[in-house]
């Protein structure tokens, strides 16, 4: 019987992507033969997939589907861009955005027990998709608008997704509009939406930024100095105070006056946005978990 050692193991897991107990397991079992143990884990199936639960999903597809006034955004994460890339992955993602429209789902826990063409519902198929694509899936996040008027979905490769809805105006613009969300990542929509004490907060530093000089000048005057600086820095931070990114000679606001429009949502989601990404060292790992 070949040794069970933990370079052994690291490899074994490195070539499977199996979890590192279910490799060591597997090499036993199989003599320290390592083929034999990597067709004992490719026969596990679902067994495998179920271990691999608490592996991180940092990437991953922001999927989109749109019809009869309503639209939704479905993050669905996998553990390597390699995988987000394959075109079953693609698919699945789009199935499950399509899978929530059709079960006008609301919330995370409605998506995954929406009905799925390939299994009871959307949380089994991602099982099934584990199993298949090998690795970690988590279907993790969820948006949808609904509404009367002009609404549009952009993805922007894949990794970026984005909800607009407007009062008035044209689908085109709502879409126009859902490109510049996804290039430019506005925080606020409007003026009126940038919280008090962001405001308070730079104008405290606008005022420790200006001289002795300008600090000399009447009260009316240095609060005209000031507002100027905080109007700039929140027409910075809002939608309809940027460039709008099709047409850089008008904001969004004078893009959106000019069709009598009105942004009623704005939704945006980024791939792995919150999620910590750690950089396994899988020989160390094993070599500490060995030592037990």
């Amino acid at each position: 019987m070949t040794a069970i050692t933990a370079k052994l193991v690291s490899e074994l897991r490195e070539r499977s992507g199996a979890g590192m107990m279910d490799c060591k397991k597997a090499l036993v079992e199989n003599n320290g033969d390592i083929d034999a143990a990597i067709e004992h884990l490719r026969k596990t199936g679902l067994a495998k997939a179920d271990k691999k639960s608490d592996r991180v999903t940092a990437e991953g597809r922001v999927a989109t589907a749109q019809a009869n006034g309503k639209a939704i955004l479905v993050e669905v994460n996998s553990e390597t861009d390699f995988a987000a890339k394959n075109s079953e992955f693609v698919a699945f993602a789009d199935s499950v955005a399509e899978a929530g429209l059709k079960a006008a789902a609301k919330d995370i826990d409605a998506l995954k027990a929406a009905a799925h063409p390939i299994a009871a519902n959307v949380e089994e198929a991602a099982k099934a998709k584990i199993a298949t694509i090998g690795e970690n899936i988590q279907v993790r996040r969820m948006a949808q608008v609904e509404n009367d008027g002009p609404i549009a979905t952009y993805s922007h490769g894949g990794k970026i997704g984005v909800i607009v809805a407007l009062k008035g105006g044209s689908e085109e613009l709502a879409k126009g509009i859902a490109m510049h969300v996804a290039a430019m990542n506005p925080p606020y929509v409007k003026a009126e939406d940038v919280p008090a004490d962001f405001v308070a907060k730079e104008k405290e530093i606008a005022l420790s930024q200006m001289t002795e000089k300008d600090k000399a000048k009447p009260a009316e005057i240095l609060e005209k100095i000031i507002a100027g600086k905080i109007n700039k820095i929140v027409s910075e931070v809002t939608l309809v105070g940027q460039p709008y990114v099709l047409d850089t000679n008008v904001t969004v606001g004078d893009a959106l006056k000019k069709e009598g429009a009105d942004v009623v949502a704005v939704v945006r989601l980024a791939v792995g946005e919150g999620i910590e990404k750690v950089q396994e060292d899988y020989l160390a790992e094993v070599q500490k978990a060995m030592q037990v």
